[in-house]
């Protein structure tokens, strides 16, 4: 049986798919920077984000769909395509965040996989009206183009060392969800169930039901952007103790630290005074690495402490950021700190260490603070209330030094 489709309501799906994808992909970009309960409620909102706009897409495009027959949509197919989606891409989200070359191939390849499969399951939502079969060939292409799709708009926004700004990328990713169907659909074959009947008056426009779902996408993209996205103009006014340029000189001349400019301290928690006080010291008799191993850096087990910009502790394993990737280390953060010169690295937060050398800005966050990274690919780093003076007094004397 020939399909036919509503140029308008293709569109939407489209529009639907982009905006979702620009949600998405603005939360997942904040989570190498936020804490631990803000870092999984980021993930959480990006994969919810992504899930809901690649499902609405996908019913959208299906009531796009002008069938020659009556079609009762089963539910539990339904429901299974939105559940598959959203563990699926919340994967994906999570992958993507690490900033692995090789991570982010993995990510592209489940966050492409997981479009199929939420497109093919949902066409099982058919079965009851219709019996379709697939060409193996189209099948194959939807997925290749799924998965190429994907990697690019991953790439774009999360390893590309001029990223384009994030609506470019957005838009390359709803390309790539509304773009899979279509040789999916191509290579489809209806064959009408005996007794199946003409398509009669609905309960309910298509058109009407499409603007209603298209319009909740929207509304709950909106809501997850708004709750989790900090408010940009609360930060504006912060003190910042470094601009974006790194003459030491005029950063002490525009920016000097004085008592109005010094974030209060609060004592930290006695468990975390008693963990983090020996990585803090410096004593000057001992000799530090000047490397640390790591897993395939450049052919290489090890990386040297020079070309560290940050690590990141991930249960008892850390990664290393060189300024490009995230390299997994089998060292634990406390015994990295450990091996570090205390003068150059600094443990800004009990999951988070930072090469100063590397800290272009520092900034108030809310009650916490935000170290901006000078690194080609855009890095920041969350600083815990309890280190935000000793981190700013360790900076200061830092470009004191270097202006002398």
């Amino acid at each position: 049986m020939p399909i036919a489709h509503d140029p308008t309501l293709v569109a939407l799906s489209l529009l639907v798919a982009i905006q979702a994808s620009f949600v998405g992909l603005n939360l997942a970009l904040r989570v190498s920077q936020a804490f631990a309960l803000n870092r999984r409620m980021l993930i959480a909102g990006a994969a919810m984000s992504f899930a809901i706009g690649i499902w609405a897409m996908h019913f959208v495009g299906m009531l796009a769909a002008r069938l020659p027959v009556s079609v009762d949509y089963v539910v539990l197919p339904t429901l299974l395509s939105f559940l598959v989606c959203v563990l699926v891409v919340g994967i994906a989200v999570y992958l993507a965040t690490l900033r692995s070359q090789r991570l982010l191939f993995i990510a592209a390849t489940v966050m492409g996989v997981g479009i199929a499969s939420m497109h093919y399951i949902g066409m099982l939502a058919l079965h009851a009206s219709t019996h379709m079969m697939h060409s193996p060939v189209y099948v194959l292409a939807s997925v290749l183009i799924a998965i190429l799709a994907s990697g690019l708009a991953l790439w774009l926004a999360f390893a590309s060392e001029t990223r384009p700004p994030l609506i470019v990328c957005a838009a390359v990713l709803g390309c790539a969800i509304s773009g899979m169907p279509s040789p999916a659909m191509a290579g489809l074959t209806l064959h009408p169930l005996v007794g199946a009947l003409p398509p009669g008056p609905p309960a309910m426009s298509g058109d009407f039901l499409a603007v209603i779902v298209s319009i909740v996408a929207f509304l709950v993209s909106g809501v997850f952007m708004l709750a989790l996205v900090p408010d940009q103009s609360e930060s504006a006014g912060d003190p910042v103790i470094m601009p974006e340029a790194n003459d030491g000189d005029s950063v002490l001349n525009l920016n000097p630290i004085t008592p109005d400019t010094v974030t209060p301290v609060s004592a930290p928690p006695a468990e975390i005074a008693v963990a983090e006080a020996p990585s803090q010291a410096k004593p000057s008799a001992i000799v530090y690495e000047t490397t640390l191993p790591v897993e395939k850096y450049r052919g290489s087990k090890t990386i040297d402490t020079a070309d560290i910009f940050s690590v990141h502790a991930n249960a008892h394993y850390t990664y290393v950021f060189n300024g490009r990737e995230d390299i997994f280390c089998p060292l634990s953060i406390s015994e990295i700190i450990a091996r570090l010169p205390p003068d150059i690295f600094f443990r800004v937060h009990r999951s988070y260490i930072v090469n100063i050398q590397r800290i272009t800005r520092l900034k108030r966050a809310g009650d916490n603070g935000v170290a901006d990274l000078d690194s080609p690919v855009r890095r920041s780093v969350p600083v815990s209330r309890s280190r935000m003076q000793q981190l700013r007094e360790q900076l200061t004397e830092y470009l004191q030094s270097k202006g002398n």
